[in-house]
C-alpha cells in the first residue's frame, strides 16, 4: 500500500535561506508528496514569503498550499490573498485562526478559523480544498476537551475538507480524538502531523510552547544524550518511526511532516519505515 505525505515548510526571511530550501525540497520531492504547504506568518513580509514559497513549489510541478491566519485580518485582505492564491494556480488552503502579534488588540473581522471557512466558502465555492488544524492533545486556549472537540466539528460544518492536527507523540491521543469525532457522526479525515526529533532544547521549547506532551522517558533520555547530535538524533528517529508506524497500521490517512526546512530527519524517518 503507498502512504500518501505531505511537507511543511516555512517562509525563509533572507536569500541564502531560500536557496537552502530550494535544494532541501529537491531532496525531499523523491517522496512524492501530495502536497507541500508554508505556514503563514504574522508579519506581512513573512505573509508575502508565503506567496512567493508557493509559487516556487508549484512552478516546480508540486502542488503549493499556502496557510492562511485570518486573526487581524479584514474581509478584504482575506478576499485579495484568496485572489492571489487563485492565480498562482493553487487549489488548497490551510485554514487557521494563528495567533496575534505581540502588541495588536483583538482587530480584525474574524475571531475563529470556522469564520474564515465559511468566508472561503462564501467567497469562492468549493474552488479550494480546505484543511483545518485539529488538536489531538486539546488547544493550549480550549475550554476543555468537549470545547475543542465542537471547535473542530465547527470547522468541519463550515465546510472544511480534512485535519491536520498539530504534533504529537502519544498515538493514543490521536486515536481518541477520531474515535470522540466519529461518535458524533463526522467522518472526516485526520492528518497526523509529525515533528521530527533533531534537537533537544528546540523541542521541548516547541512543545511547552504549543501544549505538546514529550513523554516523560522521551524526556529524559533526550536529556541524558548531553550534547551528542548524533544519539539525539538516532533515538529521535526510532520514536517518531514507531509513532508513525502505529498511526499507519491503526488507519491514519496519509503523514504531514513539519520539516523545518530540514530533509534529513525526515529522510530518515522514512526510510526506517520503508517509504524512502
Amino acid at each position: 500500500m503507498t502512504t500518501s505525505l505531505s511537507l511543511e515548510f516555512f517562509p525563509p526571511k533572507t536569500p541564502e535561506g531560500a536557496e537552502k530550501l530550494r535544494a532541501v525540497r529537491q531532496k525531499l520531492y523523491a517522496l512524492a508528496p501530495e502536497y507541500c504547504s508554508v505556514t503563514f506568518g504574522a508579519g506581512g513580509s513573512t505573509q508575502e514569503g508565503t506567496l512567493d514559497t508557493v509559487r516556487e513549489i508549484v512552478g516546480e510541478g508540486y502542488a503549493g498550499v499556502p496557510h492562511l491566519s485570518c486573526i487581524g485580518q479584514t474581509k478584504d485582505t482575506i478576499r485579495q490573498r484568496l485572489a492571489s492564491y487563485r492565480d498562482a494556480g493553487v487549489q488548497r488552503i490551510v485554514a487557521l485562526r494563528g495567533d496575534l502579534p505581540s502588541g495588536y488588540g483583538l482587530g480584525g473581522e474574524f475571531r475563529y478559523a470556522s469564520d474564515l471557512v465559511t468566508f472561503i466558502r462564501e467567497e469562492t465555492g468549493e474552488h479550494f480544498h480546505l484543511a483545518v488544524a485539529a488538536y489531538p492533545e486539546v488547544h493550549p486556549q480550549a475550554k476543555s476537551p468537549q470545547a475543542d472537540l465542537d471547535a473542530f466539528i465547527a470547522k468541519v460544518q463550515a465546510g472544511a475538507n480534512t485535519g491536520i492536527t498539530q504534533y504529537f507523540f502519544n498515538a493514543d491521543a490521536y486515536f481518541r480524538f477520531v474515535e470522540d469525532l466519529r461518535r458524533r457522526g463526522v467522518d472526516t479525515p485526520v492528518v497526523p502531523g509529525i515533528m521530527p526529533i533533531t534537537n533537544s532544547s528546540q523541542l521541548l521549547r516547541f512543545s511547552d510552547a504549543c501544549g505538546a506532551e514529550v513523554p516523560r522517558w522521551v524526556r529524559l533520555r533526550l536529556q541524558s544524550f548531553g550534547d551528542d547530535a548524533a544519539a539525539i538524533k538516532d533515538f529521535g528517529a526510532d520514536v517518531v518511526t514507531a509513532l508513525c508506524r502505529r498511526l499507519l497500521d491503526g488507519g491514519a490517512p496519509s503523514l504531514h511532516f513539519y520539516t523545518l526546512n530540514q530533509s534529513v530527519a525526515t529522510l530518515e524517518v522514512l526510510r526506517r519505515l520503508g517509504i524512502a
